[in-house]
């Protein structure tokens, strides 16, 4: 085997380190999940954060190796994860770009509403980059995550070894889909951002079980375990979800009384125009 082709082989399939740069809830979830699924070891992964009492939390939790020092995990990671909000991408860039080898480093950045293009010209250089975007199910083995790729890569072998490298790192906590980045918004109205709306559905469920005399805890349960199932029957079946309500519906009964309720309350508008906001916002970031 030639040195180039082995070296590929083991940028493919080892991983020495991955550093996250940020270590809030979306990476800590990300870690979790790596972590959890048995995918990746805690030796493998290292993160810097705002403050140290963020990093001594994340690495007692976790066992991972954390800090403060950004420019310490650019310089030591083979896959560098920004995992930071995006009004402060800009300054951590700026911060570790002049240690950011664009041959040898994955740069992976989960920040929403910066393009590949625009990361790539803050970093002043070509970059092996791929932008994702997971959601907080992520903790549980349970995420789902959006991964794009750059338009071109001047070497194929590479540009396939890192594609693979991402789907390795995503679908450790869940399951990962490759799209075109144009579809990045949208997929962050309905996917990225949904874990608040189907928590706010369950929290409204619970709210009424209770109202009717339930326990709470039992109310929670009851609520989440039901989306959990009607989710599985979506996925599981792959029939439309109206004929899946359908199916609930009784002639004369009490769920097409509830449907009838939400229907007046325009509860798929509401839906609908939240996440019209949510894709706007994320397209105007």
């Amino acid at each position: 085997m030639s040195d180039d082709i082995e070296l590929l082989e083991r940028k493919r399939y080892r991983i020495m380190k991955i550093g996250f740069i940020g270590l809030g809830n979306m990476a800590t979830a990300m870690i979790g999940g790596m972590l959890g699924t048995g995918a990746f070891r805690a030796e493998e992964i290292a993160g810097s954060a705002r403050t140290q009492e963020t990093a001594d939390r994340v690495s007692g939790k976790y066992g991972i190796t954390a800090g403060t020092d950004n420019r310490d995990i650019a310089k030591q990671a083979d896959v560098l994860i920004l995992a930071v909000k995006p009004v402060f991408l800009a300054e951590v860039i700026a911060g570790i770009k002049d240690l950011v080898d664009g041959e040898n480093t994955l740069v992976i950045s989960i920040a929403a509403g910066k393009s590949i293009d625009w990361i790539e010209h803050e970093f002043g250089k070509t970059l092996r980059i791929i932008r994702c975007m997971p959601n907080t199910p992520a903790m549980v083995g349970e995420g789902c995550t959006c991964i794009c790729l750059k338009e071109t890569f001047s070497d194929q072998r590479i540009y396939d070894g890192d594609r693979e490298l991402a789907l390795r790192i995503m679908n450790s906590f869940g399951k990962a889909s490759i799209l075109p980045e144009r579809l990045m918004d949208a997929f962050i109205g309905v996917a990225g951002s949904a874990p608040a709306y189907v928590f706010m559905f369950i929290e409204a469920m619970a709210d009424a079980a209770v109202m009717a005399g339930m326990p709470r805890k039992q109310a929670y349960e009851f609520a989440a375990q039901s989306v959990l199932g009607s989710a599985k029957m979506v996925l599981g079946t792959g029939m439309h979800p109206g004929e899946l309500k359908d199916m609930v519906c009784s002639p004369a009964g009490t769920t097409i009384e509830a449907v009838r309720v939400l229907e007046e309350k325009g509860m798929r508008a509401a839906v609908i125009d939240a996440i019209d906001a949510c894709v706007k916002k994320s397209r105007n970031m």
